[in-house]
């Protein structure tokens, strides 16, 4: 399990009506607005894109961290553990920083795949 049901379940009644788009990447659950990743869930963990000026706010808090799936810190976005966001009023200012942040962000146009080129029978 690479995401925790529950708390993908919190996210989706907390992200009900903003227009976000649920996708699997990197193994867990992301949220999307406008093309952009948003937020998500990590196994407990919740991942939030709050832009660089925002995240250096929160270099040393208790709970909150520079997200680092692959080794590679990834600026701008945050991972937030379970204490951090038990309340719902915490969890709600997580999404509310990744939602204004990403809402500025130009929209992304849905990629054309290639089509698959079909098989000639001999």
């Amino acid at each position: 399990m690479h995401s925790d049901p529950k708390l993908v379940e919190r996210l989706e009644a907390l992200l009900d009506g903003r227009g976000l788009e649920q996708r699997t990447m990197f193994g867990g659950i992301c949220f999307f607005l406008n093309g952009n990743m948003c937020v998500g869930v990590w196994h407990n963990d919740l991942i939030a894109r709050i832009g660089v000026d925002a995240a250096e706010e929160f270099v040393g808090d208790e709970h909150a961290k520079v997200m680092d799936l692959t080794g590679k810190p990834m600026r701008g976005w945050m991972q937030i553990e379970p204490p951090g966001i038990e309340s719902e009023r915490s969890i709600n200012d997580w999404i509310d920083l990744a939602v204004d942040f990403v809402s500025t962000l130009p929209k992304k146009q849905k990629k054309k795949r290639p089509k698959k080129k079909k098989k000639k029978k001999k």
